[in-house]
């Protein structure tokens, strides 16, 4: 895991206190589209499961995810961002 995805993981779980989390760096598979730079850690994957997500509509749940990440979400910190925000026993 490099620096930015150590980063993004420790916001998410000072942020939300999720009950699991897993932050995958997906840039490989970006080389040569827009955002990325070829030094990687520009598209990432964050998979979240968290209370604070209950009753939450999908928006509200992406929503709170930048909320946590802050300035990390700025284009010259993270390009792209796949969210799959969950509550705890939720499929």
């Amino acid at each position: 895991m490099g620096p930015r995805a150590a980063e993004i993981e420790r916001r998410l779980v000072a942020g939300l206190a999720p009950s699991q989390v897993e932050v995958i760096d997906d840039s490989d598979d970006h080389l040569g589209h827009a955002g990325h730079s070829g030094a990687g850690e520009s598209h990432f994957t964050v998979r979240v499961e968290a209370a604070t997500f209950a009753g939450k509509s999908r928006v509200e749940r992406q929503r709170a995810v930048y909320a946590a990440l802050g300035d990390l979400m700025a284009p010259d910190q993270v390009h792209a961002l796949v969210i799959e925000a969950t509550a705890p026993g939720e499929a």
